[in-house]
């Protein structure tokens, strides 16, 4: 059995009730904790300073006569002004840290019915973040029928809501709003999807450290950026804008004045001065898609702005400041970048603690028709029309979208595409089977046209000839699956899902990686969707 131990502090007023036999006539909530039947108090911490020493020896005197099992322990702090929020968090917090708090043998009760307002509010904050394992102990005084003098009723809060079934049951009903705010109402039936998605809101409801999103081109990470962004704005989090930019667009000079600014004069044609997109970022949110492309400088500059929440605009010898949350889109590996030397190790140290993998739609083919719906609404919205399959289109269009033979290059912006085409070409607001088996050429075309068909040749040019044409189609295979996933291991999980499981140790990313070697490919030029180079 647990010894139950009461911390608080003395009620200069209410605990008072006089010097003489009168004040046992009168409620007092410090003993009156200690007089409860179902309520054993075995040690109470009483908190006072050095003003309120003679009633906190006639409280503890008190406390011996109704419960002599009760050991009263004077705390005498040095509060000046037990209305100043900081000094009095300072000082129990102070407390809570030098406690020797044994929560195997003793349960531990927060007594907030005395001390101001401000107490109170400081005890609820270090419970509720555990810096005091402890539940909060509110006092009651008695009814005015009830005998003068007695001990009340009292109540004990405990901060884990989630034993209260009615707040858990919100709770619950709340995330799944939040998760179905993220997939924005899509229902997503990929268990290792869905996975990331209940994990990115718990991370982005908690936490303002930078997350990575880390997927092919097309697979969702902008569009989950600015998701995160309005949840987070919705929650109070963030005050400030959503600015979104491209890296791969940014170069040279250009890309230093587009992020930190510059000042007049910093360069040739700079006539006057800009803020850039950092600063405009300050107080919100800042999405760098396609970090891999930035370059050095840059990196550095972006790393010391993370960690300082400082940087140096472009010819400034003066400081700017801005406080913004960093989300960062990849399409590559970054630590194949880091070991090739493009990427600054300590920046993917700083931008990876929170890393989301986004698989290309391919890989999410249970996720297919459910996105296809939402394709379908979004028209209807945007178009003012409401577009249908009839029942064979629909069944024959997800036949082939869910297919091996649908590569889905584009992701979910090529189904998207997809979607708008057959709506729009639709007679009568209906996608008939003429409609599907048109668009379904449309995109064997359009992969083809893109090297789909023999990447082995877009690769390795006259050398492909060289290949028997087993290898070459087994290249081409692995080339395509390259292409659809964002990174070196998501690739190798895919093409090794089988022979993995009986390996006691899977180093899939290992394997593609001698498999590429064979024909002097690497990474960044197989999951390139133009031709690299030719053989030598």
């Amino acid at each position: 059995m647990k010894k139950t131990v009461v911390i608080g502090f003395l009620g200069t007023q209410l605990d008072y009730g006089g010097r003489g036999a009168e004040r046992w006539a009168k409620w007092r909530p410090t003993v009156a904790a200690c007089q409860q039947e179902d309520l054993l108090v075995h040690r109470l911490h009483l908190l006072h300073d050095d003003r309120s020493r003679g009633l906190a020896e006639r409280v503890a005197l008190d406390i011996a006569a109704v419960s002599p099992e009760t050991e009263v322990c004077r705390v005498e702090i040095g509060l000046h002004d037990p209305w100043d929020f900081e000094e009095v968090y300072t000082t129990l917090h102070d407390f809570a840290r030098a406690y020797p708090f044994d929560t195997e043998q003793e349960d531990y009760l927060i007594h907030i019915t005395t001390g101001t307002h401000v107490a109170q509010i400081c005890w609820f904050l270090l419970a509720e973040a555990r810096f005091l394992p402890a539940r909060l102990l509110q006092m009651s005084p008695p009814r005015k029928k009830e005998v003068a003098g007695g001990a009340g009723t009292y109540a004990i809060i405990d901060l884990d809501l989630s034993r209260y079934d009615k707040i858990a049951q919100r709770f619950r009903h709340e995330q799944a709003d939040t998760l179905a705010f993220l997939k924005s109402g899509i229902a997503t039936r990929s268990a290792a999807f869905n996975a990331m998605i209940e994990r990115l809101e718990r991370v982005a409801g908690r936490s303002r450290a930078p997350l990575l999103l880390v997927g092919p081109t097309g697979a969702g990470k902008s569009f989950l950026a600015r998701r995160v962004y309005e949840l987070k704005r919705q929650r109070q989090r963030l005050g400030g804008r959503f600015v979104e930019v491209n890296c791969a667009t940014l170069r040279g000079d250009a890309a230093m004045s587009t992020l930190f600014g510059h000042v007049r004069g910093a360069f040739t044609g700079a006539q006057s001065e800009r803020p850039g997109l950092l600063r405009a970022a300050d107080g919100g949110l800042l999405f760098l898609d396609e970090i891999a492309e930035l370059g050095l400088d840059e990196q550095a500059m972006l790393l010391k702005a993370v960690e300082e929440k400082r940087f140096f605009p472009l010819g400034s010898d003066r400081e700017s400041g801005s406080d913004f949350q960093l989300i960062a889109g990849t399409n590559r590996d970054l630590r194949r970048c880091v070991a090739d030397g493009r990427f600054r190790e300590d920046l993917l140290a700083r931008i990876n603690l929170w890393t989301f993998e986004l698989p290309g739609l391919a890989a999410r083919v249970e996720d297919i028709e459910p996105n296809l719906d939402f394709e379908l609404g979004r028209h209807a919205r945007e178009q003012a029309q409401q577009v249908r399959f009839n029942a064979e289109a629909r069944r024959l269009f997800l036949a082939f979208a869910c297919s091996p033979q649908a590569l889905w290059r584009g992701n979910f912006r090529e189904l998207s595409a997809s979607v708008t085409r057959m709506a729009t070409l639709a007679e009568g607001g209906r996608i008939n089977e003429v409609d599907v088996g048109e668009e379904i050429a449309c995109l064997r075309r359009a992969w083809s046209d893109a090297g789909g068909d023999d990447a082995a040749r877009q690769l390795l040019g006259d050398g492909a000839e060289a290949l028997d044409l087993f290898d070459r189609g087994q290249l081409n295979l692995v080339i395509d699956v390259c292409r659809r996933s964002g990174s070196l291991s998501e690739a190798g999980r895919q093409l090794f899902a089988v022979s993995r499981l009986q390996k006691s140790q899977a180093n899939d990313a290992d394997r593609l990686r001698k498999y590429l070697t064979r024909f002097g490919l690497d990474w960044n030029g197989a999951s390139s969707t133009s031709a690299a180079r030719t053989s030598s």
